[in-house]
């Protein structure tokens, strides 16, 4: 046997028969389900010097490492405690951390195997390792992993070459992800979906679903990854479409295809699927989490339905800080701003501290409500109170605000003042503003700067040009629309969705859109 596959691994009746004849060990195999529960058991354990023993050690190690109440700081100390640790307490380690919020120390503790351990990485090493450089982003760090792979002669394994994948594929490396995906003759459904859900993330919609289509057999996360990966880059129709294929061919979604569905379900207004999506998850008990909450909530706001939104809110068990922030922003966006706003000030109270998603929700409020001076109450409230650095979004909402109001000159002071490069949002808001409230030399500052970050963005020229005609300069009207046919600019098409009988069409400058997925959809139907 060749020595990468050696390990410690004594049977299961000799650990059986061990724990037996150790009442704590037996404690911490059957009723241990905390850290407190944990901690006692431990004491114990060194208290009576069990702990030197590796299958004891090793059983305190992995509770902390590995359960889902576990703590992995608190494995930590206990590996650091474990004198010449066995390759068991090594994986056990590294797999801890590369599961972590701190996935780096898992290739610290790797280098450290390396380097000063005499028990070697073997198989179950690596995957762990590779994990971690997922986590971290940092995929061209892991091709040096990769090489050692190749020389140890581990590259066909299954598991090995999946991590490996989609760590390239989760990075965005194509190109090494795709030569794994194509030397591997085995129809793995891992490696097809690791390839699907890279292909999507680079923005790559048509390979990805050309690769969906081909494959023999799909899972679950074969049908989210695409679905996800239509709705992340704004196809919604056909992530509904798609949904209704998964729905004939009897696969049940998982809770992360329900909330990209809700999702699509928002941005489209298809307030009739998001019903039946809601009653799906009602009826068969779908585990309300915050995830899902936030989702169900955050469709039907969209979709206009706020008593909805309301009573879903109300009722969740699980109300994390994106279920109230949710319910802030579809207030706000609503017409309800007193009631935003009052939901803000119950936040406050809670035991959850807002953040500054909830203090856009807020802004928005005030924004729509016309009440300047109760945005700059809450926006030094977010500085000054909660310590929030404001974001680009922040900024925008206040530009908005005051330029609604007429406040131009405070609006430009901000901007002037701002921490951050203004983005064409708030260009353009400022623009507009100025169109509405007549103040050319503002307006001709911030056209300037919209165009320099996008010399191809039509609003710029089509404001300044309405600006021109209203006050009478017809000939500057002229230039800027001559300005943007020689630069062969285009005025952006409106879009409109429309939901009949369950549904969605949209619709584009008067005509029907033609999806170019339509023919590939239809042949998974067929």
């Amino acid at each position: 046997m060749p020595s990468y596959f050696c390990s410690y691994n004594p049977s299961s009746t000799s650990i059986s028969k061990f724990i037996s004849n150790q009442p704590y060990l037996y404690m911490l195999e059957t009723k241990c389900t905390t850290m407190t529960d944990l901690k006692k058991i431990h004491a114990q354990l060194i208290k009576t010097g069990l702990i030197k023993d590796k299958i004891a050690s090793s059983r305190v190690l992995a509770f902390s490492a590995k359960s889902p109440t576990g703590d992995i700081n608190y494995a930590n100390m206990v590996f650091t405690q474990i004198e010449n640790p066995n390759l068991f307490i090594w994986n056990t380690i590294i797999r801890g951390f590369s599961e972590s919020s701190t996935p780096q120390y898992a290739i610290h503790l790797f280098i450290e195997m390396l380097t000063t351990s005499e028990i070697q990485p073997q198989l179950l090493t690596y995957p762990s390792v590779f994990k971690a450089y997922t986590r971290l982003g940092l995929a061209k760090s892991g091709t040096q992993l990769h090489g050692r792979i190749i020389k140890l002669g581990l590259e066909f394994d299954t598991f090995v070459r999946n991590t490996m994948l989609h760590m390239y594929a989760s990075c965005g490396l194509l190109v090494e992800a795709r030569k794994l995906f194509d030397e591997d003759e085995n129809e793995d459904v891992v490696a097809w979906n690791s390839m699907i859900m890279g292909l999507a993330k680079s923005g790559d919609i048509d390979e990805s679903l050309r690769l969906f289509t081909k494959m023999e057999s799909r899972n679950d996360v074969s049908w989210n990854s695409m679905i996800s990966c239509f709705v992340r880059n704004g196809k919604w129709t056909e992530a509904l479409d798609l949904f209704c294929i998964m729905q004939e061919e009897k696969i049940k979604p998982s809770e992360f295809t329900l909330v990209s569905i809700l999702n699509a379900c928002g941005h489209l207004g298809a307030l009739e699927q998001g019903n039946w999506i809601y009653n799906y998850v009602k009826k068969n008990n779908v585990k309300l989490n915050v995830i899902v909450v936030t989702a169900i909530i955050d469709m039907y706001c969209k979709c206009a339905n706020v008593e909805m939104a309301w009573q879903v809110f109300e009722r969740a068990p699980n109300k994390g800080l994106s279920s109230w922030n949710s319910m802030i922003l579809g207030l706000a966006t609503n017409g309800f701003e007193d009631e935003a706003m009052q939901l803000f000030s119950r936040l406050q109270r809670s035991n959850l501290k807002p953040d500054s998603v909830s203090f856009i929700g807020v802004l928005t409020a005030c924004n729509h409500s016309g009440l300047v001076d109760k945005a700059k109450y809450y926006f030094q409230l977010m500085k000054e109170e909660y310590g929030i650095e404001p974001s680009i979004k922040h900024y925008g909402c206040m530009i908005d605000i005051l330029g609604r109001a007429g406040l131009l000159e405070e609006a430009e002071e901000i901007i002037r003042s701002m921490n951050i490069e203004p983005d064409a949002v708030i260009w353009g808001s400022l623009l507009s503003a100025c169109r509405s409230h007549g103040n050319m030399g503002l307006a001709r500052w911030s056209a300037q700067h919209l165009l320099e970050l996008d010399p191809n963005e039509s609003s710029g020229y089509v404001l300044m040009a309405n600006m021109y005609a209203a006050s009478g300069h017809f000939e500057k009207a002229i230039d800027e629309r001559i300005s943007m046919k020689e630069k062969q600019i285009e005025k952006e098409p409106g879009c409109s969705s429309v939901e009949v009988n369950g549904e969605v069409h949209e619709f584009v400058s008067g005509r029907k859109l033609d999806s170019q997925f339509h023919d590939l959809l239809y042949s998974l139907m067929h």
